[in-house]
């Protein structure tokens, strides 16, 4: 065999396929950028005060509609009509009317803000909890609520008092965080209805919410996937799984007819192929047609798993390509590698299965909502984030290495015949590009893992994206996941074996794609027709660009 085809490639072909993904990167980002909204939406939702005088924790009391309770429009209100904290039923609707959710938001996430003013009669404690009564229900045309979930929470209250701290200065506000309340991995109601109850006595006529200050209203900040986003993402990918996954047989059948088994390097290549086709799998659909509470987690899960095939693969690729490693096609030579990156991703997996696992059975959940869980969590999060660092630089320097390698060999190419120089700067060049294509997918999708991770936490820091004609997040996140598949792509068919056959084919262990050479000087020239020839060079046994050099050798004496 000659090789793969990135070797034997003609350069017309090779710019025509270039520009091919070129234009298919440019489509993906414009897809994004000009077609799709933003990735998420907030909504922010004021409670009304509904009075339950009756006490009545089955009932459902509605703030607007044909069935809407009886309101206050707030505690001095309620004090003048002798109504007591245990009669207030704060109740939110979501979203307001006349707009409805539809299955194309994908998942829906409740966060909690209170409004707690200073008083000196009820001063905020040192370290204050507030216990939540919570029922969680959806209803749809028919008016009728449905009951999701029923659960008591306790969340730790975070508030500073950013005003100079004077005993008469009642009425000033604090400063207090939003705390995460709920999240829904399927929308597939058109209404949502929360009802939350700030109990003063527990069932065992204990005391409680005594130390959470003057609340004065409560928020509910909704956030959503847009149905526009949800719409573009699921086009995309369900347009290109069949295109990955048709080149992908189309790599493995030109694998399996050569007379060798498949190298390391080739069986690597597979895997991301498959991992990415799982990936662009439109399971999502299912969401659209029927309730999928556990959709969420199994596209986290989904995408984690392309994170530990892509660092994995990366590393494999790389170090396949030192020419001075002494042992390659083998996966045990990079077990020190693989290790670091599975244990950055199980730490993500055991985070994700802490988290949304447990919400598929009480969407109330949080891991955040007790110190333990917040300790284990971050130190989870910051052992990925360490292995991410450290794997990022660590890619770097094999890539510094196989540079540097390919420098100091580039410098013999000097006493060769031209023909033969210049088809080995070729090479050089076609890997060189292969290998800054490589740390730009590195690079964008560190970025991608960054910016999804605050992008549901843009609310937290008061931060609004600016109205444009642009998305800049949608083209990115779009952009970005095409170039996924673009770098599949190209390495499927530059990396497959060629066509080209020629009598050197010997299906050797170590021959394959390995655009790789080693000149030793002392290898004695030969002279044909009055023209002194350079013998080949003494290469890898088997490397197919040693049989691309001793064709054209032979090619050149005749």
């Amino acid at each position: 065999m000659a090789g793969a085809i990135l070797e034997n490639l003609s350069t017309k072909k090779l710019s025509v396929f270039v520009a091919g993904l070129f234009v298919l990167q440019v489509v993906c980002f414009l897809l994004g950028g000009l077609i799709a909204p933003n990735p998420t939406a907030a909504n922010t939702h004021l409670s009304s005060k509904c009075v339950d005088r009756a006490f009545n924790l089955k009932g459902w009391f509605q703030p607007w509609g044909p069935k809407q309770c009886q309101k206050v429009r707030d505690f001095e209100e309620a004090t003048r009509q002798g109504i007591q904290a245990n009669e207030i039923v704060f109740s939110v609707q979501m979203p307001n009317r006349p707009f409805h959710m539809t299955p194309w938001f994908q998942y829906l996430i409740g966060v909690l803000a209170l409004d707690i003013v200073y008083d000196s009669e009820r001063p905020l404690g040192v370290d204050p909890k507030v216990t939540l009564v919570i029922k969680l229900g959806s209803y749809d045309e028919d008016n009728k609520v449905t009951e999701i979930v029923s659960v008591n929470e306790t969340r730790k209250l975070e508030c500073t008092f950013n005003h100079e701290y004077i005993p008469e200065s009642t009425g000033y506000q604090y400063d207090c965080d939003p705390v995460p309340l709920f999240e829904l991995g399927s929308v597939h109601h058109s209404h949502y209805l929360l009802n939350i109850r700030l109990p003063v006595v527990d069932e065992n006529n204990v005391q409680i919410n005594t130390d959470i200050g003057a609340l004065t209203d409560m928020h509910i900040v909704e956030i959503h996937q847009n149905g526009g986003f949800t719409k573009v993402w699921l086009s995309l990918k369900t347009a290109l799984f069949p295109l990955v996954l048709f080149v992908m047989m189309w790599f493995w059948r030109r694998v399996m007819i050569l007379d060798r088994p498949p190298h390391l390097l080739e069986r690597t290549i597979l895997a991301l192929a498959i991992v990415v086709s799982v990936l662009n799998f439109p399971l999502e659909w299912i969401a659209i047609w029927a309730p999928a509470p556990g959709m969420t987690l199994v596209s986290d899960l989904r995408q984690g798993a392309l994170y530990a095939m892509m660092f994995s693969f990366w590393i494999i690729f790389i170090g396949e390509h030192l020419m001075d490693q002494a042992e390659r096609n083998r996966l045990k030579v990079y077990w020190r590698q693989v290790t670091a990156i599975t244990f950055a991703c199980f730490c993500l997996f055991i985070f994700d299965v802490c988290e949304r696992g447990v919400q598929l059975s009480n969407p109330f959940y949080s891991i955040w909502n007790t110190e333990t869980g917040k300790k284990l969590a971050l130190a989870f999060i910051i052992s990925a984030g360490t292995c991410g660092v450290l794997y990022f630089f660590f890619l770097c320097f094999m890539v510094y290495k196989v540079f540097k390698n390919i420098s100091m060999r580039r410098a013999t190419l000097s006493h060769m015949a031209k023909v033969r120089r210049l088809h080995y700067e070729g090479l050089i060049y076609r890997f060189r590009f292969f290998m800054f294509l490589t740390l730009l997918c590195a690079i964008m999708t560190v970025l991608f893992f960054i910016l999804s991770q605050v992008n549901e936490g843009q609310w937290k820091w008061g931060e609004e994206e600016a109205k444009s004609t642009l998305q800049y997040t949608s083209a990115f996140f779009t952009g970005v996941y095409g170039m996924w598949n673009i770098y599949v792509l190209a390495v499927l068919v530059l990396y497959a074996p060629s066509h080209k056959r020629t009598s050197h084919d010997n299906g050797d262990a170590n021959s394959g794609s390995n655009v790789e050479f080693e000149l030793d000087q002392s290898v004695p020239s030969t002279s044909t027709g009055g023209e002194t020839q350079t013998a080949p060079p003494q290469t890898q046994a088997g490397s197919a660009l040693a049989e691309s050099y001793m064709l054209l050798s032979k090619a050149a004496a005749d």
